[in-house]
């Protein structure tokens, strides 16, 4: 994540003169007259070589609770707990003040790094103010205009090696989380997939009694081999049965039909019931069967949300689609209704299909490898953290007991299905909301439909409180 320096001071030091110089652009207002900025305002900044974001804060005043100048001050507070540096400036005109010697006690509460930076300082007025930096503890004061452009090379001699030292803690923060998620350094982990060519794909078809699973294995495999008929529940072992589609090997798992727990009675539909269960969690590819004449039954969706608790992929085969009429009308209602039903598999391959006439069997089997694809895929974490930076400046995570949650890195930690790792200072704290923000955002971005998504939680200590 790019490195942040947050600029803070009494009002009308020069903040947001500052802070348009570094991003080069009068992004900020700036007068004469003090507490012009309100809000924290990010921008862009470069330095010679130094890239990073700079903040501009509003000045620091003391206020009674609850009031604008209060509520003021508790965001640029925020921005200083948000910040890997902060430039804490004077005006060396004015010399140090009362209000900046008990500001200064602020920011070192924060045990953020902090450089002490003299403004206005052109002109003999203002040697006298450089001096008196030098009382508040933050070691030498880089002497800067921010209106002239003076000073700007001492300053990045001075933000340069807290540069570093930020780049320093980030990899070893980095090369710690990856070496226990057992992961390969950074740079070794090239966008790739886990599939595995030799091996057999793993393929359920799970549904209700009597929505033609075995027929549609039958039209799969050219042959008659499992038993069907009208009556429900004629499969009772979850049979897997070995088969070759365009060169790759597959094995397709025929399996009992899943009924409501309530109506299973009979000792025999019990067990086979629980194989079935099995098989989904043995296999890759869940294939969720529906009648297409009565499709979304709630017993539907509570195979599909087992499917995804088990991270397994899931694609949707839309059986006795011969029996349907207005069929372009009616698939596109079917797929709007999935995508309103099942938010958690979000774009999963929804296609139309009758075993009994063998239609619609090359598509489902496309949506089966590509799904299976998906499965298996995995992000390089420079793409994964060039994305992550662009979510926290359009839409930065809520702020916990006054607080802003800082996200500092990601990586994904496994495949099959996609796994995800986020690392920062009190990110268990986020939201789910924010949560289901971020997955369906990597979702979108990493084309990652129908297959469930894993985001867990690391948080991490400020890595700058032991330096």
């Amino acid at each position: 994540m790019p490195f942040t320096l947050a600029l803070v001071g009494r009002p009308n030091v020069g903040k947001s003169t500052l802070f348009n110089r570094l991003v080069g652009k009068k992004l900020a207002l700036v007068d004469d007259q003090p507490g012009v900025t309100r809000d924290r305002r990010e921008g862009a900044a470069k330095l010679a070589d130094l890239s990073f974001t700079v903040i501009d804060t509003a000045g620091l005043e003391e206020a009674a609770e609850g009031s604008l100048t209060a509520r003021m001050r508790e965001q640029t507070e925020a921005a200083i707990a948000d910040a890997d540096c902060v430039l804490f400036m004077i005006d060396a005109r004015a010399g140090v003040t009362p209000d900046d010697s008990f500001f200064a006690e602020i920011v070192r509460r924060s045990n953020t790094p902090v450089i002490i930076g003299a403004n206005k300082a052109e002109g003999k007025a203002a040697s006298a103010g450089i001096i008196d930096a030098y009382a508040l503890g933050f070691g030498e004061p880089v002497a800067i205009s921010a209106e002239h452009g003076d000073g700007m090379g001492e300053l990045y001699d001075a933000l340069r090696p807290m540069v570093d030292l930020a780049a320093e803690v980030q990899a070893e923060v980095v090369a710690e989380a990856r070496a226990e998620a057992g992961l390969p350094p950074l740079g070794e982990d090239e966008e790739g997939t886990e599939d595995d060519p030799t091996k057999p794909i793993r393929i359920a078809i799970v549904g209700r009694p009597n929505a033609g699973k075995s027929t549609l294995i039958n039209a799969m495999l050219g042959e008659e081999r499992l038993l069907t008929g009208p009556e429900a529940g004629i499969t009772r072992d979850s049979i897997g049965l070995d088969w070759e589609w365009r060169g790759r090997s597959v094995k397709v798992f025929d399996t009992a039909g899943l009924r409501k727990r309530a109506r299973i009675e009979d000792k025999v539909e019990k067990l086979a019931a629980a194989d079935a269960i099995r098989a989904v969690k043995f296999a890759e590819v869940v294939v969720i069967l529906l009648d297409a004449t009565i499709p979304f039954e709630k017993q539907d969706l509570t195979i599909i949300d087992l499917c995804e608790r088990e991270g397994r992929a899931v694609v949707i085969g839309l059986n006795k689609w011969d029996l349907i009429e207005h069929r372009g009308a009616k698939l596109s209602e079917l797929k709007e209704e999935a995508a309103r039903l099942l938010p958690q598999i979000r774009g999963c391959p929804v296609v139309p299909l009758s075993g009994l006439a063998g239609q619609g069997i090359d598509r489902l089997m496309e949506a089966i490898m590509q799904t299976h694809s998906v499965w298996n895929k995995r992000v390089s974490t420079s793409k994964i953290n060039r994305w992550l930076s662009g979510v926290l400046q359009n839409h930065p995570p809520p702020a916990v007991s006054g607080r802003r949650i800082k996200i500092r890195y990601m990586t994904q930690i496994k495949a099959r299905p996609p796994q995800f790792s986020l690392f920062g200072n009190q990110v268990d704290a986020l939201p789910e909301s924010y949560k289901r923000y971020l997955v369906n955002s990597i979702r979108e971005t990493f084309d990652l439909p129908g297959v469930p998504i894993r985001l867990m939680v690391r948080p991490s200590e400020n890595p700058f409180d032991k330096k």
